[in-house]
This record gives structure tokens, C-alpha cells and sequence, in this order.
């Protein structure tokens, strides 16, 4: 079951179908400057909003997945909110061998033990008695069931060793674990893939490298625009103020989320919120006058001090930080 902070995520984003041709550069820096990226794709209910967004006779329209062909494979499971953790896995002795140079997919046998294989090799999987390559067996759990089985969990489950203890000790069994290059333009990390089932696994689309299609852009319903200019918190005030609203209040899960998707793109450790320390009054304070009723601090804090603000971390947790007003950061402006 997806956790209510993934479902919140994929709400946060409102879709916008462009009715233009481009080539997916061009797309994406369209979308970059008219909104806020290409769309990413977290769930099969983003699938559905998008295709029916985009009824009509279009066949096809960019979005935000790239393949990296440089990249380093990173494993992921199919149910996108279930977070590979290396430190978890269960691999076989010699696994994973990638033997031919393209075992992407993960199965398993009797004894729960994990291997790779070739994406495009038939077998069986946990939710049809059938062989099916991964892609076609991904696509029929989606449809007939929620996905393919994903995390430790799963695997390890009891009605999961009831179900294959009929089978042989060296029969595949298919899990929803692959490894791919592909990425987000957004720098999100879901790894939530839906490909045609005609897709070649090996990402082989050099036939539609240059073409142009039409795009869908992703844009955050909460408007906040990141500065990638280094100043002092009180620089940063001035700038918002005088260039756009203020600088960016967080006061539920929802902002954070907004504002941490914002601040992952910045040049600076940290990023300059809205938060600030009034020493006199011994409290913090953000800047629209609403209340701190969504605190975030990260652990280990120093005490409070006069001269000091807060910013919120860019990489990690994306945690709140007490930072003296004269370090220099990039911030985030609410439009």
C-alpha cells in the first residue's frame, strides 16, 4: 500500500498537456520556463490522469524519463514507493552475475534466494501461472492485481513461500526488483516505469531521438521559484520582496514537500527560508506572520542565538538548519 506521503507527492503537481512540437530538449526547457519541469510519473494514477488529459488523437507526448547512457545502473523495485536498500538484499551466492551484460530484472527461487536474468527470458511470476517476460508480467500484475512483488517484506512474506512451494528449487521466479539508466528531469527518484509492451529493454530507441511529439509539463500547485544567487538572509528578504512575493513560509507537509523539490536544484548546501529568530521575544517567527506549526529542525541543533534564520538542507532529509544571517545560500521566493 502506497504511504500517504507518496500519494501527497503525486497531488502536488497539476499537469498540462502542450499542444506544440518539440524535440524532448526543447520540451523540457519549455517546460522549465512556462512551468516547472517535464511531467514525472509516480503511480498508475498519474498514468491515468495523463491519458486522459491528453484524449485525442495524439499518439504519443514527452515526458520527463531520460536515459542516461553513461550512467550507472541503480536498482529499483516496481512499486515505486518500496525504497531499495542494499543492505537488505538476499542475493544467491555468484548473484548478481549481469552474465550476458543485460540481466536488468530480478527474480527468485524456493529457498527466497535472489538472482538477475534478462528481462526479455519468460518465467514465472507471483500473481499468474504462466510464463511471461518482466515487462509482460509487470503490465498483467498492474492490471489484474497492484504490481509485481517488491522489498524484503514481500518476498519474505508467508503467503508468498505457500504460493512457490509447489515449484522446483532452481524454477525463475520474476520480482518487481530491475536496474536501469533511466532518470527524471526533475531529479526525483521514483521508479515508477509503465513502457509499452513493445519496449526493447535495452533502451534501443535511437528512431525517435530526433523526432518531434508533443509534451506534458508538470508545474507544483504551490508557486515557489528557487534563486540560485548567493546572499546573506536579509538580502534574500529583500529580493523576494521586491522581485516577488516573499521568501518561501512552510507550515504543513504539503509546503515541504514543495519547497524540498525546489531546493534539491540549488548550488548551495542550503537554501534560505522565510524563518527567523527574534532574540528579543526569544521565538521563531516566519516572515508572512503565520505560525511555526510545522516544525522541521534537524537533531543536534545549536541553541538559539541572536542573528540567526533558518534554511533548509538541499540533499539528505532536506531538514531545517540554524544558520547565521550573514552565511550566504541560494533561497526560495513564493511568487
Amino acid at each position: 500500500m502506497a504511504s500517504p506521503l507518496f500519494n501527497l507527492v503525486s497531488q502536488l503537481y497539476q499537469f498540462h498537456y502542450i499542444n506544440e512540437e518539440k524535440t524532448w530538449t526543447e520540451a523540457q526547457q519549455y517546460c522549465r520556463e512556462k512551468h516547472t519541469d517535464l511531467v514525472t510519473v509516480t503511480n498508475m494514477k498519474d498514468m491515468k490522469r495523463l491519458i486522459n488529459m491528453s484524449a485525442g488523437d495524439q499518439s504519443e507526448a514527452w515526458i520527463g524519463l531520460y536515459y542516461q547512457t553513461d550512467g550507472d545502473r541503480k536498482w529499483h523495485w516496481s512499486q515505486s514507493e518500496v525504497k531499495f536498500n542494499e543492505s537488505e538484499t538476499n542475493w544467491n551466492t555468484n548473484e548478481p552475475n549481469d552474465k550476458t551484460g543485460w540481466q536488468n530484472c530480478g527474480i527468485i527461487w524456493k529457498n527466497l534466494k535472489w538472482g538477475d536474468l534478462s528481462c526479455n527470458n519468460p518465467r514465472y511470476f507471483l500473481c499468474y501461472d504462466e510464463n511471461k517476460t518482466w515487462t509482460e508480467a509487470q503490465s498483467y500484475c498492474r492490471e489484474k492485481h497492484t504490481d509485481l512483488i517488491s522489498g524484503t517484506k514481500q518476498i519474505e512474506d508467508e503467503e508468498v513461500k505457500n504460493e512457490i512451494s509447489h515449484v522446483g528449487s532452481y524454477t525463475y521466479i520474476l520480482t518487481g526488483l530491475f536496474r536501469d539508466t533511466w532518470r527524471w528531469s526533475d531529479g526525483s527518484s521514483f521508479s515508477f516505469r509503465h513502457w509499452n509492451k513493445g519496449f526493447d529493454y535495452q533502451a534501443r530507441y535511437d528512431d525517435i531521438r530526433c523526432e518531434l511529439f508533443h509534451m506534458c509539463c508538470e508545474c507544483l500547485t504551490d508557486e515557489l521559484i528557487l534563486i540560485k544567487e548567493n546572499k546573506t538572509w536579509e538580502d534574500a528578504l529583500t529580493y523576494c520582496r521586491d522581485h516577488h512575493h516573499d521568501l518561501v513560509t512552510i507550515t504543513n507537509m504539503e509546503d515541504q514537500i514543495s519547497v524540498q523539490q525546489k531546493a534539491q536544484f540549488a548550488s548551495t548546501d542550503y537554501v534560505w527560508m522565510g524563518l527567523s529568530y527574534a532574540c528579543t521575544l526569544d521565538l521563531w517567527f516566519w516572515v508572512s506572520d503565520d505560525v511555526v506549526s510545522y516544525p522541521n529542525w534537524a537533531s543536534n541543533e545549536p541553541m538559539d542565538d541572536c542573528d540567526m534564520s533558518g534554511a533548509m538542507e538541499t540533499g539528505g532529509k532536506h531538514k531545517w538548519r540554524k544558520k547565521r544571517d550573514s552565511e550566504k545560500f541560494n533561497f526560495i521566493c513564493s511568487k
